[in-house]
């Protein structure tokens, strides 16, 4: 079934009784405004796009869509050396096949009144004191960004029409996410069943994040995560549930193949912040170390704020390590490295992606040189959306986009995008971005979901030298990704691989 409505204009198709806007037909943006093929999205109408929504749209209230189920062979890319149970197959897998909405709301009608199509937004955007943030809440400098990011988005599709279908504007509700379980949990009761959004794209705390998507799960409506690295956020196996950023588990990965495969360390010490973000974020560095035959000697975690380390970096200096990796947030993480190079303590030192930032300089001062962090994307690549994209953002809130701002503009544009394809239907917006045809071509690079819709895209290493950042990909730095063969594990010499590894 395909058919035109009367309104040339607005270059709308229904097939199969979803709403799809032909590019070609597209009337040309506003001046000042990004054409379609700078703000970078799959084509509306991309064949496998309109195979997709035909799928979609052609079966009963009562059947579930036959678009099929993903599977992976391996997890998030994990280096087959250092996957659980020691070589062993076991019985059963998780996270390897996507798991089905069957659901009966497709069959829900579009709304016959409507003023604004509503996407809800969680974040830490306003400074609070609870007992899940370890007292004062410390990531809304992440959270602010990521609002930023996000409202761009906003702001770009209504400026070129808003919600093509209707030629109603979107709009972005914006609540806190403040540190309590139950008042999160509540923020998004209030965003599903009083506002009525659409989508929700949120959070950061990984705590936060877990009571968010169990309460999305009951609701059922999507909710697009840009901020928390959790890897057992995406665990859950909730079908309303994605994310646009690589998790902490395959920054963990890279960094243990560079740490062991290329740099051929034993001993490597472990120093993070004791909340949730600290624990589950080493947590591969761990296994995997131990794994590969060579564990962590020692770990040592401090609370979230501290500014004298001197007990925590003795003890990794009594343990004789040769390295040390970090895991927290910048300011501390500056701190850390400063006070390890005034005691003479010369390992090289490694971290997170939250660490790449002004904050770290700042704290670090000319002891930064040489420090090398994990990093979901690559910044500095040669993408003109990217480039497109920061430009915008510095004209409109005269900062320059960093992480959070720039995933939470790629998750804001799917949601609107899965919007404009799927019509307003929460269950087929949803299907729309579990079954993406193809990667989505975003300003952080090619988003790539798995099976369980976690983003499995490339993870860069970042090392700072001669004043700046450096970003090397695994190719780069010559180490494999995923299945490892046996004569390219530890026993091989990866030290000449590639001579402009850091």
């Amino acid at each position: 079934m395909k058919r035109s409505i009367g309104m040339a204009t607005a270059g709308l198709t229904l097939i199969s009784g979803l709403w799809v806007r032909a590019a070609e037909a597209e009337s040309a943006p506003p001046p000042g405004v990004a054409s379609a093929d700078t703000l970078g999205y799959i084509p509306f109408d991309d064949p496998k796009v309109l195979a997709l929504v035909a799928k979609i749209g052609a079966v009963s209230p009562y059947e579930v869509p036959p678009l099929g189920v993903k599977k992976d062979e391996n997890y998030a890319s994990t280096p087959s050396d250092t996957e659980p149970f020691s070589g062993q197959k076991p019985f059963k897998e998780n996270f390897l096949e996507q798991v089905e909405y069957a659901g009966p709301n497709r069959a829900l009608p579009e709304p016959e009144v409507l003023d604004t199509v509503k996407i809800g937004f969680l974040g830490p955007i306003a400074p609070t004191v609870s007992v899940a943030t370890g007292g004062k809440s410390h990531e809304e400098s992440l959270g602010v960004p990521m609002l930023q990011g996000a409202r761009l988005a906003i702001e770009e599709w209504n400026a070129r029409g808003g919600y093509f279908k209707r030629k109603i504007p979107f709009e972005l509700i914006a609540r806190n996410d403040n540190g309590l379980w139950g008042s999160s949990g509540n923020e998004i009761i209030t965003m599903a069943y009083k506002d009525d959004v659409w989508a929700m794209l949120g959070t950061i705390d990984g705590a936060n994040s877990h009571i968010a998507i169990r309460v999305a799960l009951k609701a059922e409506v999507v909710m697009m995560n840009t901020g928390d690295t959790d890897p057992s956020f995406i665990e859950t196996n909730i079908p309303w549930v994605m994310r646009d950023i690589a998790d902490d588990r395959q920054q963990c990965y890279i960094l243990t193949d560079y740490l062991y495969r290329k740099l051929g360390l034993k001993k490597v010490g472990i120093i993070r912040s004791s909340n949730r973000y600290g624990r589950f974020g080493v947590r591969e560095i761990r296994d995997g170390s131990r794994r590969l035959g060579r564990p962590v000697p020692i770990e040592m975690a401090y609370k979230v704020g501290t500014t004298d380390f001197d007990l925590e970096l003795g003890r990794l200096m009594e343990a004789g390590v040769e390295a040390v990796v970090h895991w927290g947030d910048a300011p501390e993480c500056g701190l850390i490295l400063r006070q390890m190079r005034e005691k003479g303590m010369k390992q090289p030192f490694f971290g997170c992606d939250r660490c790449i930032s002004p904050e770290f300089l700042e704290k670090a001062g000319p002891y930064a040189e040489g420090a090398t962090f994990a990093s979901p994307w690559n910044p500095r690549q040669g993408n003109p959306r990217l480039d497109r994209f920061r430009h915008a953002y510095h004209e409109r809130f005269g900062t320059e986009a960093e992480t959070y701002a720039a995933h939470a503009y790629d998750g804001m544009n799917m949601l609107v995008w899965a919007i404009q394809v799927a019509g307003l239907n929460r269950a087929k917006i949803r299907d729309v971005l579990a079954y993406l045809p193809r990667p989505w071509p975003g300003v952080t690079g090619d988003i790539v979901l798995s099976a369980c819709l976690d983003d499995v895209g490339d993870v860069f290493l970042a090392k700072r030298e001669k004043g700046d950042w450096s970003f090397r990909s695994r190719k780069d730095l010559g180490i494999p990704k995923g299945y490892v063969p046996p004569k390219d594990r530890l026993n091989r010499d990866f030290s000449s691989a590639n001579p402009q590894a850091p």
